[in-house]
């Protein structure tokens, strides 16, 4: 019989024909099984890479095979959890340092203040970074701003250059909040603050502010001053002209700040490289923040700052 009777048994052609259907299925189902195992593994290293150079496992720094000028930057608001932070600055300022190539180490600052704690840690690490390593000059080139906790900082260098527009100094110290007291008053609602001790609810902004924690305030923010005041004295020297204004917290431009003593003169990082060091290459020693660490710092900043808007938190601050 070489006809397939209805309902009866295929014949053998057919059985072949089937076969390879079937094997062609398979074949196709497995190239496409394995093209799928491929792209994945392809997407898998092309993670793999994103999360290795987010991680800062690599590229950390640039680097010179001679010798060079270090170069550490102290950018933004000086406080913890912030790029300018003195474990931050610190920890570029140590490898600056180390680095036998280093033939002198330039801080890049553009910074409006801070935290006077985090601005002193950074002070006493320079000083103890040039007794350590005399041969090594440490110089502070401004850009925009070196005001307050940054120039705190700019003082304990060798020597500042400036541009001509760059902004220096306010030598002082504050310490800023706001009083409701009247506005509750106004709206019906009672403050609530119950506490051990008289002066527990210190600068509290909802309550009345009473003349002797005033004048204990005033009296913490002239310690810090003093100490302010100390630190620039030590490291101008001679060079600063003491006028009734210098520390009152008024802020100079440019030259002006150099006739008082406050910077030294006028120079950007290129020309401190090139004509003070004599070190034309200029390696970047200044720790960069990875994906974790930046996502983990914005998440601190935004808790901080939903703590400072309720009046949570407050501080002294050199600004």
């Amino acid at each position: 019989m070489s006809e397939l009777e209805p309902g009866g048994p295929p014949t053998s052609w057919e059985r072949q024909a089937i076969e390879k259907v079937a094997l062609a299925a398979i074949t196709e189902q497995r190239r496409a099984r394995q093209w799928g195992i491929f792209f994945k593994l392809l997407l898998f290293i092309y993670l793999f890479a994103l999360l290795f150079i987010g991680m800062g496992w690599f590229g950390k720094k640039d680097t010179s095979p001679g010798r060079h000028t270090a170069m550490v930057e102290l950018s933004g608001v000086i406080a913890t959890n912030t790029l300018a932070s003195a474990d931050n600055v610190m920890a570029g300022l140590q490898d600056a340092f180390k680095d036998k190539r280093t033939q002198g180490v330039i801080l890049r600052i553009n910074s409006p203040g801070g935290s006077p704690v985090q601005a002193g840690y950074i002070t006493d690490e320079m000083r103890r970074l040039r007794a350590k390593h005399p041969e090594i000059p440490l110089y502070a080139v401004v850009e925009d701003i070196c005001a307050s906790g940054g120039y705190y900082v700019a003082a304990a260098a060798d020597r500042i250059f400036i541009d001509k527009a760059s902004i220096i100094g306010s030598i002082g110290v504050l310490m800023d909040g706001f009083g409701f007291t009247g506005t509750l008053e106004k709206l019906g609602i009672e403050r609530r603050l119950l506490a051990a001790g008289d002066n527990k609810g210190f600068l509290d902004p909802f309550s009345p502010l009473p003349e002797s924690q005033k004048q204990h305030a005033e009296q913490m923010l002239k310690q810090i001053h003093e100490q302010f005041i100390g630190v620039v004295r030590a490291g101008r020297g001679m060079r600063l002209k003491e006028t009734p204004d210098i520390f009152s917290g008024l802020l100079w431009v440019g030259e002006k700040s150099i006739e008082l003593g406050l910077a030294d003169e006028l120079g950007g990082i290129e020309y401190v490289a090139r004509e003070v060091i004599k070190a034309e290459d200029i390696v970047d020693f200044t720790p960069r923040e990875n994906i974790a660490e930046r996502l983990a710092r914005k998440f601190g900043a935004g808790m901080a700052e939903g703590l400072a808007r309720l009046g949570l938190t407050q501080g002294m601050t050199l600004r």
